[in-house]
């Protein structure tokens, strides 16, 4: 479920339980499968609030046989695998969520700018003023935090805390500068006259995709409590 390229990719990384013996984690292993495989297609394109360029399918498989030669990865080491890419996936969703936020803000200037109100900018009005600011304060920090969960990856150094860490923040920062951003622009940022309403659609995608804001509050707890 939740496929992203299922219905147009060539083939799916599959993670199937192969040993019944160990705890369900430590029994995974991950296969490629070509679509065309007997008993493997995709059941439904699934219509999506945001990010709508980007195709997501639910997926079936039926019966689905594959050879040794089509797995990835040691045997029963499937989950783990993914885990350290799921980490690196997380900074990526914090940077993409940056963009959004970011070109939101940039919107939300140049409108506050240009509208005028009771004789003058909105932007001299203290209400707009204070939204601008957070969102440009937020946004720095949402920066930061991302900047440094890469570092960390880059110099092989461990960094899972802070990429979770990264993603939880720079994600519902972005949001709000999103929805901050189309509050600016009144009635008009409601319409799709103006693009900042895709960008309040597409940035909620990155509170719940590569494991929700709820997720990373309980990655980062267990490290903390493991510390």
């Amino acid at each position: 479920m939740f496929i992203t390229q299922g219905s147009v990719g060539g083939f799916c990384v599959v993670l199937a339980r192969t040993n019944s013996d160990v705890p369900k984690q430590r029994g995974i292993t991950a296969f490629v499968v070509e679509h065309g495989t007997k008993g493997f297609g995709t059941s439904k394109h699934l219509e999506k609030l945001g990010c709508r360029s980007s195709d997501t399918a639910e997926l079936t498989l039926e019966d689905v046989r594959v050879s040794d030669a089509q797995r990835v990865g040691e045997i029963d080491h499937g989950f783990t695998d993914t885990m350290k890419i799921l980490d690196r996936g997380r900074i990526s969703i914090a940077a993409m969520a940056l963009g959004l936020g970011q070109g939101a803000l940039d919107m939300a200037l140049a409108y506050a700018k240009e509208r005028k109100q009771f004789g003058k900018a909105i932007g001299d009005f203290q209400a707009i003023q204070w939204m601008l600011a957070d969102s440009r304060t937020e946004l720095d920090a949402a920066h930061l935090l991302t900047y440094r969960a890469a570092w960390l990856a880059d110099q092989g150094l461990p960094f899972s805390k802070e990429a979770s860490m990264a993603k939880l923040y720079a994600s519902e920062a972005a949001t709000r500068a999103c929805n901050r951003a189309l509050q600016v622009h009144g009635g008009y940022g409601y319409t799709r006259e103006f693009h900042v309403e895709r960008h309040l659609r597409d940035v909620k995608l990155c509170e719940i995709g590569e494991g929700t804001s709820e997720v990373q509050r309980m990655v980062i707890a267990k490290h903390l409590l493991r510390a």
